[in-house]
């Protein structure tokens, strides 16, 4: 179970980051639009795991490698937005968020 404060670091950094994903698509993601699903931090809150979803390029393991590979720039620019929120940031993990292809595999196993 979550504590209050986890779930406010959860939403603080799910808005922040879908800000980022937002206003930097096209700098830094190859005009790739990436929402933010889900943040969950450790209880320690130095570890975040981001669940993000992927849409424009049809393969979403080359659309998380882009991400993987600009998340210091992500990192920076987040840092510079919440700086006096935080003692430290924690590290940053993505993950590709597939909970609506296995409700649709589950929607076609029920038809």
């Amino acid at each position: 179970m979550e504590s209050v404060r986890q779930s406010k670091v959860n939403r603080l950094l799910q808005k922040e980051l879908a800000e980022i994903f937002r206003s930097e698509a096209k700098t830094l993601f190859n005009d790739a639009f990436i929402s933010v699903t889900q943040v969950r931090v450790s209880p320690d809150l130095s570890f975040a795991k981001v669940y993000l979803s992927i849409l424009k390029p049809k393969d979403t393991k080359k659309g998380l490698a882009l991400v993987k590979t600009q998340q210091f720039a992500v990192k920076k620019i987040l840092v510079s937005k919440i700086k006096n929120q935080f003692k430290v940031m924690p590290e940053l993990n993505f993950f590709i968020d597939d909970s609506l292809d296995y409700a649709d595999r589950i929607d076609q196993l029920l038809k």
